[in-house]
């Protein structure tokens, strides 16, 4: 069958098509994506502008087009960290299901951080062991543990790149002064966590998901987009921290030349690189893997088990899971 997968993330409202039936491997057929910087969008109550509000009503009508074009059986439709920070959220998902026929989902933080989960258990297999996954989004960093495919710890902390660039640095590039008291507050932001993901035990593979992760890898020596999504690609701690000395130097105008990094991005770069520099640190990881698949391709492999009755076999583990009311309504067909 034809799924559509729509997240409407703090930088991006990014429509995924896939081919896919329970079993099998998902096959991507298109990917549409629209540039929104919704948290830039706030104002200083925490609001949405109506300039943003318009704004996303347009992507979300544009993505259901392009699905409903695309032949997709279901449109799976959620939004993370920029709307669950909105304290007129509410309001705003009315509206964008009056306008558009959508109802967008708020992903709680923690469910991110399961379906991310999922997508790099089922990308790995078993002989992975027992996994470690790191997400770092706009708005928000993801952490999971676990051994099995519901992760034993999922926390989810305000850390995001575009995030921690808006609130921490005031010039381009940051003075050390500004970099500085941002490495001290990660570190204190991450220290309880890190002892929560130590209970779940020392990890046999850690992994990074994100296009953050995939542009700092690749600015270490990773091999590059066009290599393929099965390429190995690593990302060392001492890379790391010898990347960060580097582009901290340097303005989003410049890293914007670098090769990997996006443009529209750029800017948020250096926040990603503290940010996961920390994470690794905190958590003793020395260096992580890059899985392709994350939080879209995990709610498609929890949508796919639902199929067939699927939902009956694991209760538990699908309640834990269902952070998306479009997944539970579904179920609610399925098992009717």
């Amino acid at each position: 069958m034809r799924l559509g997968v729509l997240d409407v993330g703090s930088n991006t409202v990014h429509l995924l098509v896939v081919d896919a039936h329970r079993g099998g491997h998902p096959t991507p057929m298109m990917s549409d994506k629209v540039e929104l910087r919704l948290a830039e969008h706030l104002d200083p109550s925490g609001a949405l502008t109506l300039t943003g509000a318009q704004a996303l009503v347009r992507a979300v009508q544009r993505a259901r087009a392009t699905a409903a074009e695309a032949g997709c059986a279901d449109l799976l439709a959620f939004a993370t960290s920029a709307l669950r920070d909105a304290t007129n959220s509410v309001a705003v998902l009315a509206e964008v299901r009056e306008r558009t026929g959508v109802a967008l989902e708020i992903l709680p933080g923690p469910d991110e951080a399961r379906y991310t989960f999922l997508a790099v258990r089922r990308w790995y297999g078993w002989s992975a062991g027992r996994l470690l996954v790191l997400d770092i989004g706009g708005g928000s960093l993801e952490l999971a543990a676990g051994l099995d495919e519901l992760p034993a710890v999922a926390e989810s902390l305000p850390l995001g790149a575009g995030r921690l660039t808006r609130e921490w640095f005031r010039s381009d590039p940051p003075p050390r002064t500004e970099i500085d008291r941002l490495r001290e507050h990660l570190d204190d932001q991450l220290a309880p966590v890190a002892r929560s993901l130590r209970v779940a035990g020392a990890p046999d593979l850690a992994v990074g998901t994100s296009k953050t992760f995939r542009s700092l890898a690749r600015l270490t020596g990773a091999a590059p987009s066009g290599a393929g999504p099965r390429a190995r690609r690593v990302l060392t701690h001492v890379g790391l921290r010898q990347l960060s000395a580097f582009i901290t130097r340097m303005s989003s105008g410049d890293l914007s030349e670098l090769d990997g990094v996006s443009p529209s991005r750029a800017h948020q770069l250096v926040a990603g690189a503290l940010v996961a520099e920390a994470a690794m640190r905190a958590l003793d990881v020395v260096q992580l893997e890059l899985c392709p698949w994350a939080l879209r391709e995990g709610v498609i492999l929890r949508r796919l088990d639902t199929l067939d009755g699927m939902a009956q076999t694991d209760r538990s583990a699908q309640d834990a899971l269902s952070g998306l009311g479009c997944l539970t309504s579904y179920e609610a067909r399925c098992t009717g």
